[in-house]
């Protein structure tokens, strides 16, 4: 079979570009979408967990957060997030719901957190670092494991 006219004038003869996506419509021509993302094939998001934590601290409620991925069918991880009010203002399901919409509206619906959590303190280690595996733990029930470094 004849490679199609459109194919010909992208790629010469015998020539295969691996990992470009491309669409073939009805009439034979072929549309080249270019490389796919490699963030596609995973069911991770792209995004690491400073991203949302930055968005969320973004808010004027938040004056601190920490983030988690914990298992999910659908989506491969959810987003947990794990957030510390500024003074003045409570706790509620109003203010989950901004939080989530904020997000949102920062990074876009792939970032939005699954739950939102609110904490009086994140755990930290001495030099004032989020151990997001122990939120990590904790949500998902597991061992906290090694915990001595942990700020008393």
């Amino acid at each position: 079979m004849e490679r199609p006219r459109a194919l010909r004038a992208v790629f010469p003869l015998g020539v295969y570009v691996a990992g470009d996506v491309a669409t073939c419509d009805e009439q034979g021509y072929i549309t080249v979408l270019g490389p796919r993302r490699r963030r596609a094939e995973r069911r991770r998001p792209p995004f690491a967990t400073a991203d949302v934590e930055s968005a969320l601290v973004s808010h004027p409620a938040c004056g601190e957060a920490g983030v988690c991925g914990i298992p999910d069918e659908l989506k491969g991880e959810a987003i947990v997030a794990y957030v510390v009010l500024r003074a003045g203002h409570q706790q509620s399901d109003d203010l989950a719901a901004s939080l989530i919409a904020h997000v949102r509206a920062e990074l876009g619906p792939i970032a939005t957190p699954a739950a939102i959590r609110f904490a009086s303190k994140l755990p930290k280690t001495r030099s004032g670092k989020i151990m997001r595996r122990l939120l990590k733990a904790q949500e998902t029930g597991q061992d906290l494991g090694d915990i001595t470094t942990l700020e008393e």
